[in-house]
């Protein structure tokens, strides 16, 4: 009797390969297929390329394909993958290999890319600046002009003007609000070989005023010996006839003039984020607004335009407050021509834009000149140049302040000369 159920009996299972099988050999149902694992078989043989033709049962027996048969075991490869290269292998019929990156051109792509961007921006950042500048004063307008020596001369004028300003930053700057404008500060800024000089004109010098035409009517005002202040100069006629004035006085040729008011002063300062300074002493002044203790401290805006317009309360009033507006600027150039502002377009720009939009040059000045200026300021702070005040005698007989004679006459010939500066002023 046969336990198995039916269907499995012995004599059903019929030859089976296997534990408690009676044949030795496999049922073909059960052959297992080997892998070729050498090169892939030419076209056309084999269903899936890399796979070799397999072997066939005919007649009792299996028959190798030619060439014999390999099961490619123990050979370390992968299928697909002859010799561990993956699908990109040499007969893998895959992806080819991706090619290793050029970084020469890589290199020189990205250098070229870099240096074409910085040359527009420069390109577009100099138009930029140029066509902020108000060319508005005119020097050809100036006659009997003294012949211009070697070095170049800039004539700086800080002037009372509110044009532009609220009635709240008025009462905030203290800057009261008198009509038109007049100067509240003039220097001069010699540059030439032997390094910047920086002279400052008080507001109370006694000048004589020369003939000069009318920058607006084109009259000839013939000279009369009139002598009064130097800002009464800017008063009558403006820029032209003060450049007139302190030529006629001097003997000095001006090549450039650059002016600005109140309110670009104190947005210069605060776009550069503050000016540092060091106060030689406690200021306390209700008609500038200024309140400030001795020491180095960080002014802003406010406080810098209270600074440089302080004199009643300083010992030696006007000549007191020309050296600390020459302090004050010299600063203000050095904080600008510093890397964290050139560097940094975010300062930068600001910076440019509040400085450009408030100066008023001559129709011949250029951002270069400008920058010259600037840079020569800065060497002044650096303590490369010079800074003083034009040399006083004492008191004219109206009470205005009295150049030396001597004095100016040997430092406008060293200016002229471009020599070093050996006269000393107030």
């Amino acid at each position: 009797m046969n336990d198995w159920p039916e269907g499995f009996s012995g004599d059903n299972r019929g030859s089976r390969y296997g534990r408690g099988s009676s044949s030795a050999q496999p049922e073909s149902a059960r052959v297992m297929r080997q892998v070729r694992r050498g090169p892939a078989a030419p076209p056309g043989q084999g269903a899936y390329g890399g796979v070799p033709q397999q072997p066939s049962y005919v007649d009792g027996g299996y028959a190798e394909p030619p060439g014999g048969y390999d099961s490619g075991y123990n050979t370390g490869q992968v299928y697909g993958s002859p010799g561990g290269r993956g699908p990109g292998g040499p007969g893998g019929g895959g992806y080819d290999p991706r090619p290793a990156p050029n970084w020469r051109r890589r290199i020189k792509v990205t250098a070229i890319t870099v240096v074409t961007v910085l040359v527009v921006t420069s390109v577009a950042t100099y138009f930029w600046a140029d066509s902020k500048l108000n060319r508005d004063v005119d020097l050809s307008k100036v006659i009997d002009r003294p012949e211009a020596g070697e070095g170049t001369n800039y004539l700086i004028v800080g002037s009372d003007s509110r044009a532009g300003m609220s009635a709240e930053e008025k009462k905030k700057l203290h800057t009261g609000s008198a009509e038109g404008k007049r100067t509240d500060s003039m220097m001069i800024l010699h540059t030439g070989s032997n390094g910047p000089t920086l002279i400052s004109l008080p507001r109370d010098s006694n000048v004589t005023i020369p003939s000069y035409k009318g920058s607006e009517s084109g009259k000839l005002y013939p000279a009369a010996g009139r002598q009064t202040k130097l800002n009464a100069a800017y008063a009558e006629d403006g820029p032209e006839l003060l450049v007139r004035t302190v030529e006629a006085n001097t003997g000095l040729h001006i090549d450039h003039y650059v002016e600005i008011g109140f309110g670009g002063f104190a947005n210069i300062v605060d776009a550069v984020g503050g000016v540092e300074i060091d106060i030689p002493q406690d200021i306390k002044d209700t008609k500038s607004g200024a309140d400030l203790k001795k020491g180095k401290q960080t002014l802003d805006g406010e406080q810098a335009l209270a600074f440089v317009r302080t004199r009643y309360a300083l010992r030696g009033s006007d000549l007191d407050r020309t050296k600390n507006q020459q302090k004050f600027l010299s600063a203000l150039a050095n904080q600008v021509a510093t890397p964290s502002t050139i560097l940094n377009p975010f300062k930068l720009y600001p910076t440019m834009g509040a400085g450009l939009d408030s100066l008023v040059v001559d129709k011949d000045m250029g951002l270069f000149d400008l920058a010259s200026m600037f840079w020569a300021m800065k060497g002044v702070s650096g303590g490369e140049g010079k800074s003083m005040n034009m040399p006083i005698s004492g008191n004219a007989p109206n009470g205005n302040l009295q150049w030396d004679t001597a004095k100016v006459k040997t430092l406008v010939s060293q200016l002229k000369n471009d020599e070093t500066v050996t006269v000393s002023g107030n």
